[in-house]
């Protein structure tokens, strides 16, 4: 039985390089050796994309990369450095301090004397507090260091905007089904040998991975691996590997994004995409009184009185979920959503309520009128209080169509109803009372 032992002392090296290739992660020995080779980042790096000309122009200035896990960031970072004469340092801010930054400063400060500059590649830039952030500032403004951050944070929020202002912001892509598939295909050409799949299986395994590239590669090698004989269906593969769990952090932006669509969706009245988002909520670990809350605002704020039902029947759906907890309340939850997507919409209340709040600030502390305030005393009576008040109920009509508003402010109309649901007939009302004022005397 021969071994590596047995092997001609010529070729040892070359089988023991061998062997240390094949125990390298599968992810690591597919990452990509050119810029070319990089997935689904096409708008960066084809045609007129920002990298292409900083490539092209052999100056790479400093970037933040900005996407989610799996997408390329430090792939990039480390392929640009190959692009220029810069030093190529690399720090992760998850395990770097103060201590650590000031080493890679100072040996960026002495390389700069010597006449070569630093490309500091920094993973997880959004791991340093504020304060560690602006260590940057004067060694990026000096060119000691060309920065090139990555974070799968929203800048915005998380970087210092003087950094921000500094840097480039460039996006990444998550992959798509193509690029996966691509990756795939390269796993296989590597391995020797087919992923021992069915189509049904391989779809399933692309979807798995979310638009991970690196996850995508660990469930495969994971597949080679364990899978020694036999074609693996669906469910033999949902036994073997496990799904990669949705990108959703309840404090973090993933969650304002995700919200944000829901209630644009029923704002949109799209019912289908209310509940797709909905669902992807409830699957990243929403707590679903959140979403509650949420969906009051939206009878209140998108439909209002267009369907008087939306807010009764989601505080219902709500108290519901509370006494079913979940998954059976989730259900209601559901049910009160639909209904809000399928319910004509209208902002006028909202609208109204603005607009009144805005009149009652700028107008400070103007008196009621009058014949609207009541007279208990003698001397109130005297004075006016009261004089000249006409009992709506004593009228007719039901409507006296006296004036509200204070004396010194003209009549306002903050509340404007639209032609769907209720408010048509509210509309209507209102447009009939109108015109009983314009009949008294009082527009």
């Amino acid at each position: 039985m021969s071994s590596l032992f047995d092997t001609p002392p010529g070729e040892e090296d070359a089988a023991r390089a061998a062997l240390t290739e094949a125990q390298r992660p599968l992810a690591d020995r597919l990452r990509p050796k050119t810029l070319d080779d990089v997935m689904g980042q096409d708008h960066l790096l084809k045609d007129d994309g920002p990298l292409a000309r900083m490539v092209a122009q052999h100056k790479i200035s400093s970037i933040i990369f900005w996407g989610p896990p799996g997408c390329g960031k430090t792939t990039l970072a480390r392929l640009l450095a190959q692009h220029t004469d810069l030093h190529f340092e690399a720090i992760s801010a998850i395990f770097s301090g103060v201590a650590d930054l000031r080493k890679v400063f100072d040996s960026a400060v002495h390389r700069r004397r010597m006449g070569r500059g630093t490309l500091l590649f920094v993973d997880e830039i959004h791991r340093f507090n504020k304060s560690q952030q602006d260590a940057f500032l004067p060694h990026v403004e000096d060119g000691t260091i060309t920065l090139v951050g990555a974070t799968t944070e929203n800048p915005s929020f998380e970087l210092n905007a003087a950094l921000l202002s500094r840097s480039q912001v460039l996006v990444l892509n998550r992959l798509d089904d193509a690029a996966l598939e691509t990756l795939l295909q390269r796993a296989e050409q590597t391995m020797q040998r087919p992923l021992p799949l069915t189509p049904e299986a391989r779809t399933a395994l692309v979807n798995m991975a979310d638009g991970d590239g690196r996850y995508i590669l660990n469930l495969a090698e994971q597949v080679f691996q364990l899978q020694k004989r036999g074609t693996l269906d669906v469910p033999a593969l949902s036994k073997l590997v496990q799904k990669r769990a949705p990108i959703y952090d309840k404090a973090q932006e993933s969650h304002y994004n995700l919200i944000s669509a829901l209630h644009k969706s029923v704002r949109g009245s799209d019912a289908d995409a209310a509940l797709y988002w909905f669902c992807r909520m409830l699957d990243g670990g929403e707590d679903p009184r959140y979403i509650a809350r949420r969906m009051v605002r939206m009878a209140t704020e998108d439909i209002g009185l267009a369907e008087p039902q939306a807010l009764p029947m989601t505080i219902n759906a709500w108290e519901t979920y509370e006494r079913l907890g979940s998954p059976e309340g989730e259900l209601a939850l559901a049910q009160a959503l639909i209904f809000l997507a399928t319910a004509p919409k209208s902002n006028a209340a909202y609208a109204a309520y603005n607009a009144a709040k805005q009149a009652a600030k700028q107008t400070g502390s103007l008196m009621p009128p009058k014949h609207i305030l009541n007279a208990p005393t003698k001397l109130m009576e005297n004075i006016g209080y009261g004089a000249g008040y006409a009992y709506d109920h004593d009228t007719e009509e039901g409507f006296s169509g006296q004036t509200y508003f204070p004396d010194e402010m003209p009549r306002q109309h903050f509340y404007q109803p639209v032609e769907r649901g209720f408010e048509r007939d509210v509309k209507k009302r209102l447009e009939y009372w109108q015109k009983l004022r314009e009949e008294k005397g009082n527009r």
